[in-house]
């Protein structure tokens, strides 16, 4: 199974490899499309390749044809998230000094985790199995694209700390907490409560500027 659906430049082929004709191509874009904002939109509950398919008007038996299964869709859905908005396309900042660069990090991360495809990236994994044995087991292919958008997450991040003579154990370690610590503040932020998730932001950059010094 083709789930790439790339195999030629240009083809775009179905989850049985055949080659989809331009209405084929562009029921495929409807459905992505539609799932970026059920997801989006929705909760846990969204990820369910029948409410993508009923959001889009189509049936169990076209998710089948152009994906396989539900597997197939998600990491479709993934890897189409990433075609849009993905990590390799983020400009890395450039500012000389630590304080400086950790600012414009934080800040690039923050406007990222608020788009529409970021959170369904989110949500998708929120209602998928939170073991990696179990979702590699249950779902191998979206898995894999999860893995993938870590390793573009994990070269952004090298990009963007670059030429500042960082040890990369504390690289490594700043790279798995800042996608946890800005989601888990948008969150809150969008609880309406009592944090000041702005005085929260201008903490965590003090913190990891004092820490990569």
């Amino acid at each position: 199974m083709d789930l790439s659906a790339e195999s030629v430049p240009g083809t775009v082929l179905s989850a049985k490899g055949t080659r989809l004709n331009r209405r084929g191509r562009e029921t495929r874009r409807l459905l992505l499309r539609e799932a970026v904002h059920c997801l989006a939109e929705g909760g846990p509950e969204a990820v369910s390749a029948n409410a993508v398919a009923r959001r889009a008007g189509a049936t169990w038996g076209t998710i089948q044809h152009q994906f396989g299964d539900a597997d197939g869709l998600w990491a479709a859905v993934l890897d189409y998230i990433g075609s849009q908005a993905g990590f390799a396309a983020l400009p890395a900042p450039t500012q000389p000094d630590i304080a400086d660069r950790v600012r414009a990090v934080i800040d690039l991360m923050w406007h990222a985790v608020q788009l529409p495809s970021a959170i369904a990236f989110y949500q998708l994994r929120a209602g998928l199995p939170h073991r990696r044995d179990q979702l590699e087991q249950a779902f191998p292919h979206t898995a894999r694209a999860i893995a993938r958008w870590d390793e573009e997450w994990a070269a952004l991040c090298e990009r963007s700390f670059a030429g500042l003579g960082i040890e990369a154990g504390k690289l490594m370690r700043v790279r798995h907490l800042l996608p946890g610590a800005l989601r888990g503040l948008f969150a809150e932020g969008d609880l309406g409560g009592y944090v000041d998730v702005e005085e929260a932001r201008h903490g965590l950059t003090d913190a990891l500027t004092s820490y990569l010094r």
